[in-house]
């Protein structure tokens, strides 16, 4: 996938992808590419967000794609929409190289208690 982490904190995770190689056959950014962009930068975050006693598990996502990209890059940023004890849900926006949104995705992890800690 390519993924490049450029910015990883509690209230915030960035990354960035190559659309080359992420393609469909009509040569745009394959959606499913994106997903897995969103739901890599969500789950670094709700990581983040569980430790030092819990980590995350994807429950939910989903994502609307805005419009199609062909080449360079896209950016995804991954902020809290909730962060619960047991929860915690992202918005993540995905912009191409000109800033323009391709993609926003929802991201729902569940936090499982680490062994010893239930």
């Amino acid at each position: 996938m390519g993924i490049e982490y450029l910015e990883v904190g509690p209230d915030r995770v960035v990354a960035r992808m190559p659309v080359e190689g992420n393609t469909q056959p009509f040569g745009l950014l394959h959606g499913g590419a994106s997903c897995v962009l969103a739901e890599s930068v969500g789950s670094v975050a709700a990581n983040l967000h569980g430790q030092p006693d819990r980590y995350a598990v994807g429950v939910d996502i989903n994502a609307t794609h805005h419009r199609g990209v062909r080449s360079g890059h896209v950016t995804a940023v991954a902020t809290p929409a909730h962060l619960g004890r047991s929860s915690a849900s992202y918005e993540i926006v995905i912009a191409d190289d000109d800033g323009r949104r391709v993609c926003t995705a929802r991201l729902t992890c569940f936090l499982v208690p680490i062994a010893g800690d239930r």
